[in-house]
């Protein structure tokens, strides 16, 4: 699943996102399988067998709460974007506009403020 172009060339950019998301994973995957690990630590009374699955429940159910921050995080980032993209379209009109208008004025104001010819 290597991210390529439309003419088949590998997209070094895509292909250095997935590698980072695939490292970003393998590193939440083990925090929480320390994670649980420290917490079945206290619980001496559970068997191995106990033990291992509740680690497992624990380390899944860390992963899952991940992964829903992050898709929150996605979803905000993208929010975000879009209202800044739409404040910057307007700021741009808006600059456009004075510069229209300033060139469009500034002909007329040298004219007015030239002194008169004799």
């Amino acid at each position: 699943m290597t991210a390529r172009d439309h003419d088949g060339q590998v997209d070094v950019t895509a292909l250095v996102n997935e590698i980072q998301g695939h490292l970003l994973i393998a590193a939440t995957r083990q925090e929480g399988h320390e994670a649980a690990a420290r917490f079945t630590a206290s619980l001496d009374w559970l068997t191995n067998h106990q033990r291992a699955e509740l680690e497992r429940q624990f380390a899944a159910e860390h992963l899952a709460v991940v992964r829903t921050s992050w898709q929150r995080t996605a979803a905000r980032s993208t929010e975000l974007r879009a209202e800044y993209e739409a404040k910057y379209r307007r700021l741009k009109g808006r600059l456009t506009a004075v510069a229209l208008a300033l060139a469009a004025t500034t002909p007329l104001l040298l004219l007015l403020l030239a002194p008169p010819r004799r």
